[in-house]
C-alpha cells in the first residue's frame, strides 16, 4: 500500500508489526505464574515426619491431610472425619474401592488417636491401600 507523503513523493506504509509490548506482556505473564504456581500447589501447611525409607510419589491421588490443629482435609478441602467414608466414596465411583490409593499426610505433632481414627475412616469407605506421606532425612555432612 502507497500514500503520497507532504512533499508530493510516494512511500510505502510500514506493514511490520511491534513485538516488544507483546514480549513485555508474555514476561510479566510468565513471572505471575512462577511466583503464583507454588503457593497453589501445597496449600496446607503440614510438617510430615522424617524417614529414612521415602517413595516419590509419581501418580496423582487423592491425599487425605490431617493439620497440626487435628483438622482433616480431602484434597484441600476441610472434612468432618464422620463423613470421610461417605465423600471417599463419591469421590472415584469408577474404581472399586479396593483397588484404590490414598495418600495420607499428617503433621508430626498429631497424637495417635487422630491418626487412627482417620485411618478407620478411610478403611471404612472400604479403601486399604493406604500411603503415608514422609519426608527424606537429609544426610548430615561427614564428621559429625
Amino acid at each position: 500500500m502507497a500514500y503520497t507523503a507532504k512533499n508530493g513523493g510516494t512511500q510505502t506504509a510500514l506493514s511490520d508489526i511491534n513485538i516488544t509490548p507483546l514480549v513485555d506482556v508474555v514476561l510479566v505473564l510468565l513471572v505471575i505464574f512462577m511466583i503464583t504456581a507454588p503457593v497453589l500447589q501445597s496449600g496446607i501447611q503440614v510438617a510430615v515426619p522424617r524417614t529414612k525409607t521415602v517413595k516419590q510419589i509419581t501418580q496423582q491421588r487423592t491425599v487425605v491431610t490431617i493439620d497440626s490443629q487435628q483438622r482433616v482435609y480431602l484434597d484441600d478441602k476441610p472434612v468432618n472425619v464422620n463423613d470421610l467414608p461417605q465423600l471417599l466414596l463419591q469421590k472415584d465411583g469408577r474404581t472399586t474401592p479396593a483397588n484404590r490409593i490414598i495418600y495420607l499426610r499428617a503433621d508430626q505433632k498429631v497424637p495417635f488417636g487422630a491418626f487412627a481414627s482417620v485411618m478407620d475412616a478411610v478403611k471404612q469407605a472400604g479403601i486399604t491401600n493406604i500411603s503415608i506421606v514422609t519426608r527424606p532425612i537429609e544426610s548430615s555432612p561427614a564428621g559429625q
